[in-house]
């Protein structure tokens, strides 16, 4: 399998119709020595693959790949290549990262054994498929549409229209985010965003649920996203945040949460809560406490500042913010999910060697396992680990 020549996509990408990505990374892959290529997209639970198709909106070939127990799977959840073999050759599956999101993957069907040159081939083409969505995916809703496997609630489309990319790396941390009910989210939200040395991160929790709670999150995130944009510190941040929503609603709504700041040089975390529970710092693997800062009100209530925190983390540490639908759940029964479940499966996960997405990912999945898969609020997890090289 020969270098494929990415230059030829970089100079279609200017007249690249969305629809043409498929055929484009199939006629690369060829050149490369390839004989055919799929690429898959994660749904918004990410528990299927399900493949883009090409331009006639048909594809051969399965509906959708289970991420659990599959080559497929692993690929996309380790967010490395796996190989495998068909009735027609050998099969390497690698991750379509789209800058540090891993979105699916690219299955690359070859005439011969990969070899090391070839493997890393693979990888780049996976490298250049993220690339090429990304750049067409705000002139299509092809690739959203491929993603949902159900019908979409407005307040949840309105709130994903909203996100961040999920996962952002820097050479000393990384944060990732997941929230679910995937498709039918209302008043949750997260943002993170690196300036310069500053890891920027925020959870936000609207009160109630539906459009009212999307549009009051929407109005929230817009204006931390505008104040951290204008280089303002966290306590103006902060102020203002509450007086938007408190001149826009009159004080009959709300919005819990909590702004941050790591220093990632220094591994200093900045931050402030707004009525929402303490995350959670973890290192080697186990807790060590919910970080303590006292709380200011919720925003939209009159919340005038009351601390801001600071903590050193220590080279490896891990904090997780968390909003009350994680740990607030019941089971049929009345069982309440509870934080002792909520650590101890983080635990168990982190002794496993398990990535981060993959920990977020099962966490989440066993939150909404224990209510049947119907949650009765929101559910958003933000995991942030400052690891500097050393």
């Amino acid at each position: 399998m020969e270098t494929p020549e990415f230059s030829l996509a970089l100079q279609a990408l200017e007249a690249l119709a969305p629809s043409d990505v498929t055929d484009t990374l199939l006629r690369l892959a060829r050149r490369a020595g390839a004989l055919e290529v799929v690429a898959y997209l994660v749904d918004f639970e990410h528990r299927v693959l399900i493949p883009v198709p090409d331009r006639d909106m048909h594809v051969d070939a399965p509906v959708g790949i289970e991420v659990a127990g599959t080559a497929a799977g692993t690929c996309f959840a380790e967010r490395r290549p796996v190989t495998g073999v068909s009735d027609r050759g050998a099969v390497v599956w690698v991750p379509v990262l789209e800058g540090s999101e891993c979105t699916g993957v690219l299955a690359l069907t070859l005439a011969t054994e990969p070899n090391e040159r070839t493997m890393e081939h693979c990888r780049e083409l996976g490298l250049l498929a993220g690339a090429v969505i990304a750049i067409t995916a705000r002139q299509t809703d092809l690739f959203n549409l491929v993603r949902r496997r159900k019908a979409m609630s407005l307040p949840a489309s309105l709130q994903w229209d909203l996100l961040p990319p999920l996962r952002i790396d820097t050479p000393e941390a990384f944060s990732s985010g997941v929230l679910e009910p995937a498709y039918d989210v209302g008043g949750d939200s997260f943002d993170h965003a690196v300036n310069g040395f500053t890891l920027d991160v925020a959870i936000m929790d609207a009160m109630g649920h539906g459009l009212h709670s999307s549009l009051t999150s929407a109005l929230a995130v817009g204006s931390y996203r505008h104040d951290r944009r204008e280089g303002q510190p966290l306590s103006v941040i902060h102020r203002r945040l509450d007086s938007v929503l408190a001149e826009r609603f009159g004080g009959q709504t709300f919005v819990t949460g909590q702004l941050a700041q790591l220093d990632l040089r220094r591994g200093v975390l900045t931050w402030i809560n707004a009525g929402h529970p303490r995350p959670l710092l973890l290192r080697r693997g186990r807790l060590v406490d919910a970080l303590a800062c006292r709380p200011s009100r919720p925003w939209g209530v009159g919340s005038p500042l009351v601390e801001q925190a600071e903590e050193q983390l220590e080279p490896g540490d891990v904090v997780v913010f968390y909003s009350d639908g994680v740990v607030e759940g019941r089971s049929a029964d009345g069982t309440p999910y509870g934080v002792d479940r909520f650590v101890a499966g983080i635990e168990l996960a982190m002794a496993s060697s398990a990535s981060s997405d993959l920990i977020l990912r099962r966490t989440i999945h066993d939150v909404m396992d224990h209510q049947d898969n119907r949650l009765r609020d929101d559910a958003t997890l933000v995991w942030v680990e400052w690891d500097p090289p050393r």
